[in-house]
């Protein structure tokens, strides 16, 4: 029934406000604790618990808000209620386990700071409690120094017991808020002796108790060891680092009783050094473990340890001197053993996580920072780190919190978190490199080249193919070479590929050498044998040979082109730069001279510690402006110092010396020069030295790299068109801003007036028109969005008045409301009396729907008459009148209103007249123009309309039909009605029949026509009457083919012309006798009519030749 009532008290809980973005889930309170196991992600909050999947996705929430209710006298029951219920006390959880044996969740925390309370939650729903218990498991207070796993202890061969190990923080100088058992056993299980979380047995309670103050940091369990590690404050002496021993026997009592310790010391015999986190690296036959430690005492400075933690089992047990068992009565003085590190990893400030595991013969390290990065670090089995990779970056420095989970299904991701947001993030980014080349110099652990698939990825993803990768040992190059002479004074070039394959694909190795000049191998060279392959020339000339390198590992192919070069060549002054480049060749560098490789390969480090006889000033830096820079860089910095003029650049180390980037300098006065500070993906410290020709670098100053800024509001958010309103930004890291744009200016930066690191302020710049407009922020090289600004037209001013008060003018000025929301500050007033301008100190505003009114006061001056007021805001100036001349101006104005509307009348009225006048003439001649135009149109409609010209058996001459019917049918009135119709509106096109279509047809062949007439004229009976009425009847037909009738025409003419008659010697044309002289006659009235005709005085047509 009790678990019923917990179960409907906790689905009282309101859903969780959470928020998923960029691969991360966002909280409603900032996180307590966060622990991962198989299948879900468990988180605690402030007041509220989480259960998330492996990807974040939110499945169950419950409330940790409730009331303690008392069951009897010594019992308490804890009951959620909804959030909203106020008077409640809140359930702070310190103790959060997976028991992933049971299906269990194990939360113990404190309820109103005094009781302790220890649920069990059922790990597939969080929401469904097992078991509810009022005990103290954890510390009363919230404390980030203490710890608690669960540790398995063996009873027999086959019967192993969980139990809850609590290490608890001590601080003896607050004894009430200590728990006096320092560490202790508690139960898991109601099954087991003294019932859940009890820490009895039968032999009674066994606990380990400590002096001093003391500072838990981690825990866990290896195999039956049982590991924990503590800051212990030694009293007169400094912090102290504390491993201890158990191991896990048949009973709590026994376990304790196994207690050995050491003392990890990382700075000779020195002490002080604190424990910040720790993370063990679980394979291999050693127990290495690593610990981030602060060695300045703060969390500054710190450093990435290695240690071998092996218990050393042949020391006694029981022999601590900081902690013992409670079945022992006295504290051992004894010291110690004393664990010295293995290596010093990495160094880098603020470190405050760490999580390590094995990959590859890798060990792999992912560090947690204050400032909220999160690094990639991996060290080869010579414990060499490679380059850190910044994994993850969280906005503005916010602290990692110290856990760090690696995803136990997919091992591709690791869990991250920050205040009150956990974030999911891949280890690896294999898919981002493109070619092996790039794949293999990532130095990536996780990442293969997969053969037959062409692309950098995991190897569990590269499946049935061959796959490349790094060796277990850092190397700079994936193909390297040197140069050696044997003692037969045989040049040999041997080649070293420095990869891990897979087993099979070691058989399959051979090497391929080739140049343009011949031969280059001797055929007695020594075979191929992974990983190297030997060349033995054939020539003792090497000097500038150049030799292409061709390498097959199994399916793989890779390919180096080398430039051979005698290495006693390679001669100059001892430097750097010579150094390098002797080494660089495949050479040796022995003596400060180069010579040829010796079977031991050097590197490069051999470099380091070259001078040269070359005598240049050393430089000395003594500072750089500005030191402190967001990762974008800054432009323009300022390196001062001694002896710069022989400098000629500045090279930036970074971690580990990796990736040093070198910025070209100018401005050189010996004193100081000019750089650019470049980009980095990291914060933190950098080292920044200058460089000589000789390629020495000298100095030792340092830029620190901070976060980009952060924009968050602006104030205020409006600005009138005109600019040069002072508004101010918000936000984090402001003081690393180099100008801030608008976008309407079009990236025109403004240089900031004040700025710090939450705040800027600058002048904004004028806009054409009222308009929003986004703020960015130009850092260095880049632009980073902020916010927006609403542009609204300039405050408008409309009048003022004076008033005297005493041996002081009060002067209150109207303006119009709108929406600048405008301050006194932004305003300075002035009064003009007589050219003479009086400050008015201005003392209020006062605002309503319509007016805002601003008052001042001008001091010492008891005159009110003020012609005129000097408002200034931003960078404008304006002058307000007097309201009194206004009204005189307004008075005047009033007066002459009458006046001007009399002389707008008359004039009116005269242009109107006018206007009639000139009106009344265009309307005349527009009807004139009509007329014509109509009379023209009937005209052309008669004359010229295609489709009329095509009637066959009419003449489309209306005016002209009286003198058409007289020339072309002057004796025929028959012929003349058939001929010659009038045309109406609608015009009825006359269809042919086939007897006709075939008349017209054999007209239209000239040598018919001609032949028809000629024959008709030998007729006898032909008379002249039927030669004129033929040629009519083929004008009439042939009227709208009038070029076809004029060929006719001449070639009957030539004819006539032709013609040998006794009767008619010569051809007068003086009258009409033959069909010809007919036709001409009707074609020259058709031809000279259409533009040779007046209108005389009677209405009759005349034809003027």
């Amino acid at each position: 029934m009790i678990l019923l009532l917990g179960l409907i008290w906790s689905l009282w809980g309101e859903p969780a406000r959470c928020l998923q973005e960029d691969g991360g889930f966002t909280f409603s309170g900032d996180i307590l604790h966060i622990t991962v196991a198989t299948d879900d992600v468990y988180i605690a909050t402030e007041e509220k618990l989480y259960q998330l999947s492996h990807d974040l996705v939110l499945t169950h929430s419950l409330t940790q808000r409730g009331m303690l209710k008392d069951l009897n006298q010594n019992t308490k029951k804890f009951h959620r209620v909804s959030e909203k219920t106020r008077g409640n006390a809140t359930f702070r959880v310190n103790v959060f386990l997976p028991f992933t044996k049971n299906n269990s969740l194990i939360s113990c925390g404190v309820i109103e700071s005094t009781c302790g309370y220890c649920e069990i939650l059922d790990m597939k729903n969080i929401s469904n409690l097992l078991h509810g218990e009022n005990i103290q498991v954890g510390p009363l207070e919230r404390s980030s120094a203490s710890v608690s796993f669960l540790v398995d202890v063996k009873k027999n061969p086959t019967v192993s017991e969980t139990y809850i190990l609590a290490a608890v923080q001590q601080d003896k100088a607050e004894q009430g808020k200590s728990d006096p058992e320092t560490i202790k056993l508690l139960n898991t299980d109601d099954s087991q002796h003294g019932n859940i979380f009890s820490g009895t047995e039968q032999t009674g309670t066994h606990v380990i108790r400590s002096r001093g103050k003391v500072e838990f940091v981690d825990g866990f369990q290896i195999n039956s060891t049982v590991y924990l590690f503590s800051n212990v404050d030694s009293g007169t002496k400094n912090n102290k680092v504390r491993l201890l021993w158990f191991e896990a026997k048949s009973s709590k009592r026994e376990t304790f009783n196994s207690l050995r310790g050491a003392t990890l010391r990382i700075s000779g015999d020195e002490e002080g050094s604190r424990l910040l986190a720790s993370s063990i690296i679980r394979g291999g036959q050693q127990v290495l473990w690593s610990g981030v430690f602060s060695v300045d005492g703060g969390a500054t400075r710190t450093e990435l340890v290695l240690f071998d933690i092996s218990p050393d089992l042949s020391r006694g047990t029981d022999t601590d001197p900081d902690f013992y068992p409670t079945s022992k009565t006295s504290v051992s003085q004894s010291e110690p053993k004393i664990l010295k590190p293995k290596a010093v990893l990495f160094k880098k400030d603020y470190m405050t996580s760490v999580l390590a595991e094995r990959k590859m013969g890798w060990m792999v390290f992912f560090i947690g920072t204050s400032d909220g990065q999160l690094l990639r670090l991996s060290v080869d089995r010579n414990l060499r780190p490679t380059c850190p990779k910044v994994l993850y970056r969280a906005s503005g420095d916010v602290k990692l919190l110290p856990q760090i989970y690696l995803d136990p299904v997919d091992h591709e991701h690791v869990y991250v978190s920050v205040k009150n947001q956990v974030n999911r993030v891949p280890v690896s980014e294999c898919n981002t490199h493109t070619d092996k080349k790039a794949c293999w110099s990532a130095q990536d652990p996780y990442c293969v080249w997969c053969v037959d698939e062409k692309r950098c990825t995991r190897e569990d993803e590269c499946k049935g193919s061959d796959w490349l990768s790094i060796p277990d040992e850092s190397q700079k190059k994936m193909i390297s070479h040197r140069v050696v002479e044997d003692p037969k004074g045989q040049i040999k070039v041997t080649i070293q590929a420095h990869l891990t394959v897979k087993a099979e694909m070691r058989s399959n190795f051979s090497c391929q050498f080739s140049t343009t000049s011949g031969q280059l191998c001797m055929q007695s060279g020594s075979k191929p044998h992974y990983p190297q392959c030997t060349c033995i020339l054939s020539t003792h000339r090497v000097d500038g040979v150049d030799v292409t390198v061709r390498i097959r590992v199994g399916a793989a192919q890779l390919t180096e082109k080398l430039h051979l070069i005698n290495c006693s060549n390679i001669q100059g002054e001892p430097s750097d730069l010579l150094c390098q480049r002797c080494i660089t060749a495949g050479c040796g560098w022995r003596d400060n001279s180069c010579s040829w490789a010796s079977p031991q390969v050097q590197s490069d480090s051999i470099c380091t510690n070259i001078t040269s006889d070359v005598k240049f000033s050393k430089p000395e830096i003594s500072s750089i402006t500005p030191s402190n820079v967001s990762f974008y860089g800054k432009n323009h910095a300022v390196l001062s110092g001694r002896d710069l003029q022989d400098v000629i650049g500045v090279k930036i180390l970074k971690d580990l010396s990796c990736s040093p980037q070198e910025s070209p300098v100018w401005n050189k006065t010996g004193v100081n020069l000019t750089f650019h500070i470049p980009s980095t993906n990291a914060k933190g410290a950098v080292k920044v030295c200058v460089l000589l020709p000789d390629g020495s670098c000298h100095g030792n100053a340092e830029i620190i790299y901070q976060s980009a800024p952060i924009c968050s509001g602006i104030v205020p958010s409006s600005s009138w068109i005109s600019g040069k309103r002072k508004v101010t930004l918000h936000g984090t890291n402001l003081h690393f801003v180099d100008g801030i744009t608008h976008d309407h200016m079009h990236n025109h930066a403004i240089l900031p007036r004040t700025s710090s690191y939450q705040n800027l302020t600058y002048e904004t710049p004028a806009a054409e028109k009222t308009q929003k407009s986004f703020v960015s922020m130009r850092v260095a090289n880049e632009t980073l969005s902020c916010t927006q600004i609403t542009y609204y037209k300039d405050p408008e001013f409309t009048s003022f008045s004076a008033v005297r008060e005493g041996k002081d003018v009060r002067i209150v000025i109207q303006k119009k409301a709108d929406e600048l929301n405008m301050s006194t500050a932004e305003l300075s007033v002035w009064g003009i009396r007589e050219e003479e301008m009086h400050f008015c100190s201005i003392e209020g505003k006062e605002s309503s729907s319509e007016i805002d009114s601003i008052s001042c006061e001008i001091k010492g001056i008891q005159e009110v008459k003020f012609n005129q007021l000097e408002i200034r805001y931003g960078d404008k100036s304006i002058k307000l009148s007097n309201s009194s001349s206004n009204l005189i101006f307004m008075l005047f104005a009033l007066l002459l209103i009458p006046v001007i509307v009399a002389v707008v009348v008359v004039v009116y009225q005269s242009k109107q007249k006018k206007l009639t006048a000139k009106m009344n003439r265009l309307i005349e001649d527009l009807e004139l123009d009509i007329r014509k135009d109509i009379r023209q149109g009937f005209v052309d409609l008669q004359t010229e309309k295609a489709d009329l010209m095509e009637n066959v058996g009419a003449i489309p001459f209306l005016d002209y039909k009286h003198f058409a019917s007289r020339i072309f049918f002057p004796e025929s009135d028959r012929l003349i009605r058939l001929c010659i119709k009038d045309i109406g509106q609608d015009v009825v096109t006359v269809k042919l029949d086939e007897g006709c279509q075939s008349l017209s047809k054999l007209i239209q062949d000239q040598l018919f026509l001609t032949s028809m007439v000629h024959a008709l004229e030998e007729q006898k009976s032909f008379t002249i009457k039927d030669k004129c009425s033929l040629a009519s009847l083929l004008t009439v037909a042939l009227h709208s083919n009038l070029l076809y009738l004029t060929n006719v025409m001449e070639v009957l003419l030539e004819d006539l012309m032709h013609q040998n008659s006794n009767s008619q010697p010569k051809l007068l044309l003086r009258r009409t006798q033959s069909t010809v002289e007919k036709l001409l006659t009707n074609w020259m009235s058709i031809c000279l009519y259409g533009f040779l005709r007046v209108c005389n005085c009677c209405g009759s047509l005349k034809i003027i030749v």
